[in-house]
């Protein structure tokens, strides 16, 4: 069990232990399992870096993120110089079908749309753009159009599951047409979020609906 100061302090630490984010000023605050996060820094990165940190730590049931993307003068780019990087590192990606991927950014806000067939196409095209100078924000809004259309095995994703380093004890997989639904309960909100990427590596799924509760016992 943890008190909240010592989920902030957990989540604190691992956020300076992130060589990206050392110098980084970013604020922390705990709540009952819900933290907030705040602060300025010069990059996207830095940002989709503190999120990905604090996720990690048990204890986390949700993350209210509030930090600003703020660039030095001299790294302000158009919103069409950044638009012509995005396609760029799309295209440079052999994982990506970029061809498929639609691209619109409104001040340095960059969303990303159209279908693919896999999951790990859809991460790779925001990883793509992670590290770009200029982006304040990624909204990854592809959708996953399997072509695969062997029917969706539910064992295949509970071995998967089990074989992972989550606590699968309390995950139920069920299993309708092209959609998964998994429920149940975990400690911590990346055991839930690697919990659906497990499950999206399932050929021919369209859809993963995570309504996996995140369950922690806090002492008071």
């Amino acid at each position: 069990m943890k008190t909240n100061s010592e989920l902030q302090k957990d989540v604190q630490d691992a956020i300076k232990w992130e060589p990206l984010l050392h110098s980084a000023e970013i604020g922390v605050t705990a709540k009952d399992g819900v933290v907030s996060l705040t602060g300025v820094v010069d990059s996207f990165a830095k940002k989709a870096g503190a999120e990905k940190a604090a996720i990690k730590i048990k204890g986390v049931k949700a993350l209210v993120e509030n930090i600003e993307v703020n660039f030095p003068n001299s790294w302000t780019k158009s919103d069409a110089d950044v638009a012509n990087e995005v396609l760029a590192a799309l295209k440079s990606n052999d994982t990506v079908p970029d061809e498929k991927v639609s691209v619109k950014v409104e001040d340095g806000w960059v969303t990303l749309g159209g279908e693919l067939n896999w999951n790990y196409e859809r991460d790779a095209a925001k990883k793509a753009i992670n590290f770009l100078p200029g982006i304040k924000a990624i909204t990854n809004n592809i959708k996953i159009k399997s072509k695969v259309h062997d029917e969706i095995e539910k064992k295949d994703i509970e071995n998967a599951l089990r074989r992972s380093v989550i606590e699968d004890n309390d995950i139920r997989v069920s299993v309708f047409g092209n959609t998964v639904t998994l429920e149940g309960t975990v400690n911590s909100l990346y055991a839930k979020e690697e919990a659906g990427h497990i499950a999206w590596k399932a050929p021919g799924i369209w859809e993963v609906k995570n309504k996996l509760t995140v369950d922690y016992e806090y002492a008071f």
